[in-house]
């Protein structure tokens, strides 16, 4: 996946946008695409579970909060969040975060080489209102609290090793985690309205015991270079990690976070932006804007958790909004891939691929009951771009 220039808000039909091009000046450069020119293609009608797809789509309930998990004896967890998916010999794994304060936690399903459900359990408990979260590339999933003074906690998918709370990577109100194979360290959000983008530089990589906490440092522009400065007390307190380093940027409510190819990709949903990094040549731009466009009605409001395909497309969950996943492909169209009739009241969380690109897992964090026990975790399955 590969953007070398600032995208720029075009003006916008009824259900997509075209972006890309050069640095945005303040106008609108393209004609409105049509509605559902997505690559694919408009919505249809909500089918059984009440998710609009486009044609040759599928969907099923994997999960309900408070109810057994089909085929297992075990409760899945209330106001399901962050989650990823991991290669379990022909089959694969779903882990989901328990947005709830107190306990929550983590649980994961498997599934077999079909996709059947075969087990589902537990694998973070007692810790508090765990939200988004990242998978490292030793396939352990990282569990961020958002709480103040929160922790990050390394759990393991397969529930055979205890958790470990990683004191290292710092106390603060923590949202999604990214890890970088390339430069050996994980980008980190924050979801404050004053908020930072930090990253953990391990002593050694694959080992989060110990390490170093910086921050991004920038002007108050929306593009332009970036430097990283060390985290004097990575544990907030008394001065919270976001005030100690004079010149650090601030980002309106941090929330998702993907690396791929070079670049990270993280939302902001205080004023609805996705930006990106690019990690080559140490700069930072805007990827989307919704107070750019000029004209009809922005396709993605309410940014929140952001995961890629393996094509290059950014797949981004709204917290509210229409209750759609949007998708933005490397040729610039923002367009919806699916919505969620009826449940207004909830967001959307968790957005992650199986192993092999086939199938997309989410929840709906509160479903139709407007309640952290109402929670729905679905599975997505139809001709995803390769």
């Amino acid at each position: 996946m590969e953007r070398r220039t600032l995208l720029r808000t075009a003006a916008i039909g009824a259900t997509s946008a075209v972006l890309g091009g050069t640095l945005w000046r303040g106008a609108a450069y393209a004609a409105p695409a049509q509605p559902g020119t997505g690559p694919y293609g408009p919505l249809g009608s909500p089918d059984a579970a009440g998710i609009r797809l486009p044609s040759g789509f599928t969907s099923r309930v994997i999960a309900r909060s408070g109810q057994t998990v089909t085929g297992t004896s075990y409760t899945w967890h209330n106001a399901p969040d962050g989650g990823a998916c991991y290669p379990d010999g022909t089959g694969w794994i779903y882990v989901s975060n328990s947005e709830i304060n107190p306990s929550g936690g983590a649980s994961a399903v498997k599934f077999s080489s079909t996709g059947a459900i075969t087990s589902a359990y537990r694998i973070l408990s007692n810790t508090r209102q765990n939200c988004a979260g990242g998978k490292t590339p030793w396939n352990t999933w990282l569990s961020c609290e958002e709480v103040s003074l929160g922790y990050v906690y390394e759990t393991d998918p397969w529930g055979t090793k205890a958790a470990v709370r990683r004191d290292a990577m710092g106390r603060f109100k923590h949202e999604a985690a990214a890890a970088d194979p390339v430069r050996k360290v994980v980008y980190l959000t924050e979801d404050e309205t004053n908020g930072r983008l930090y990253r953990f530089v391990p002593t050694t990589w694959g080992d989060l015991s110990s390490g170093t906490l910086q921050v991004m440092v920038a002007g108050t522009a929306t593009s332009g270079s970036f430097t990283w400065a060390n985290i004097p007390d990575p544990d907030g307190s008394p001065t919270t990690t976001r005030t100690q380093v004079s010149g650090s940027k601030s980002f309106n409510g941090g929330e998702g976070c993907h690396y791929a190819d070079d670049t990270v990709w993280f939302t902001t949903k205080g004023d609805n932006r996705v930006w990106q990094l690019n990690l080559t040549t140490n700069t930072y731009e805007l990827a989307y804007d919704d107070s750019l466009v000029t004209s009809g009605t922005a396709p993605l409001t309410g940014v929140d958790n952001i995961t890629g395909s393996a094509s290059g497309d950014l797949y981004v969950a709204e917290d509210g909004g229409n209750m759609e996943i949007c998708v933005i492909t490397p040729d610039d169209v923002v367009a919806p891939f699916l919505r969620i009739d009826g449940q207004s009241g909830s967001e959307i969380t968790g957005p992650a691929f199986s192993p092999d690109g086939t199938r997309l897992y989410f929840s709906s964090q509160r479903g139709t009951s407007g309640s952290s026990s109402g929670g729905i975790t679905y599975e997505v399955r139809g001709p995803f771009r390769s």
